[in-house]
């Protein structure tokens, strides 16, 4: 008796190409659905922290934890989920948020936003206040209050936007990518 072993056969090098192309086409798909994407800026609201046009690459995956800080630069939903928003996240879930005289309250304590700096001058020399005045606004669960830092422009939680649900929060900006000359961290 012979130990003779069926031939194997070998997989067609097209076939091969084939599944290698779908795994590559699939994991490209579920690492931008699910972790991280690239956003474009539109319009001036983040103005100077981010301006029109630079490409953000945003991280999703965050979206999921759910775990976002005071001050994050975050995508936003539309309504609509038409349209995306870049503001930056001023208000907790439980935060109280205040602005008196062109300063912000969180929980009652002044917070500093160096960020604002250019944009306050500028305002303050055309004898304008950056951040008008608004009354304490509690922030409920699973909410968000943002602005943009543009705040003579911006259309945030004060104005237009309102609260924002933790579900339309897509994912935090990480830095901007394009153009190359101004690659940067966002926060």
């Amino acid at each position: 008796m012979s130990d003779k072993s069926a031939p194997k056969k070998k997989k067609s090098p097209v076939l091969e190409w084939i599944i290698a192309i779908a795994v590559a086409v699939l994991l490209a798909v579920s690492i931008r659905i699910f972790i991280f994407e690239p956003y474009v800026v539109d319009g001036d609201s983040m103005d100077p922290t981010l301006k029109n046009t630079e490409k953000l690459f945003v991280n999703k995956a965050i979206h999921y934890i759910g775990k976002f800080d005071r001050g994050d630069i975050v995508i936003i939903n539309g309504k609509e989920n038409k349209e995306h928003y870049v503001k930056r996240i001023i208000g907790l879930p439980g935060d109280t948020v205040e602005v008196k005289n062109d300063v912000l309250y969180v929980n009652g304590k002044e917070v500093k936003e160096p960020y604002l700096n250019s944009n306050r001058k500028a305002a303050q020399a055309s004898g304008l206040q950056l951040t008008n005045d608004f009354q304490e606004v509690k922030v409920p669960k699973n909410k968000y209050f943002v602005m943009g830092d543009n705040r003579l422009v911006s259309m945030d939680s004060r104005t237009g936007l309102g609260l924002i649900e933790a579900d339309r929060v897509i994912g935090k900006s990480e830095f901007v990518m394009l153009p190359f000359n101004k690659i940067r961290a966002t926060n």
